[in-house]
């Protein structure tokens, strides 16, 4: 189980230029480092925003949404909305349970692909920020991504944040690190009304 602080934000098309010029040069380590790529099966579950369930590489995921903190204001650009998630992850290492063929022919699973950019950021007791591997076992940290997305041949992007470590510090790593990355930051405003998970957006996204 993992419980994290999110703030994320969707819009529809492909990212701006600006933007993944800025995500690239100032978020990442190696700004030439190659992006994830992989598709991802989602149960769709409209009106059903506090829960979110998806198919990944074999491995079910659950997450469920704990609370709902408010607006958080980075400057005069940037506002978002703070939710606190926690995660279960379901394996199954025989494949005993796959019924892939099965999910994919069920109009209840939607199926969306990613490209995505991410880098991994350790938020030390100091609160000083420090990129890391995410293969790095760290205490306290926060990731920040730039997802690529396409569903039913639309395109999506999001920009994202998930802080993780120990509870009373969620909040902090958070802020802390959004501050830190957003003080670079000159593309367009990112706004509240945009700002929610991934379950608010799949209902959005197959209207």
């Amino acid at each position: 189980m993992l419980t994290t602080y999110e703030l994320r934000w969707f819009y529809p098309g492909k990212a701006p230029e600006d933007i993944q010029h800025w995500f690239e040069q100032n978020c990442l380590v190696q700004p030439i480092q190659s992006p994830e790529a992989r598709e991802d099966l989602y149960l769709y579950s409209p009106k059903c925003e506090f829960l979110g369930i998806k198919l990944r590489q074999d491995q079910l995921e659950i997450k469920w949404r704990k609370a709902e903190l408010g607006v958080m204001s980075i400057g005069e650009f940037i506002e978002g909305k703070v939710e606190k998630w926690t995660k279960w992850l379901c394996q199954d290492p025989m494949e005993e349970s796959s019924q892939l063929q099965e999910i994919l022919s069920h109009p209840a699973w939607v199926s969306i692909k990613k490209v995505r950019y991410s880098q991994h950021y350790q938020v030390s007791s100091e609160f000083s920020l420090q990129p890391v591997s995410s293969k790095e076992n760290i205490d306290n940290g926060c990731s920040v991504e730039l997802t690529h997305l396409v569903i039913s041949d639309r395109d999506w992007w999001s920009l994202a944040f998930e802080a993780f470590g120990d509870d009373a510090r969620l909040l902090d790593n958070l802020q802390f690190t959004a501050n830190s990355i957003f003080n670079t930051y000159e593309g367009s405003k990112l706004l509240a009304v945009d700002s929610y998970a991934y379950p608010i957006w799949l209902a959005l996204a197959c209207r």
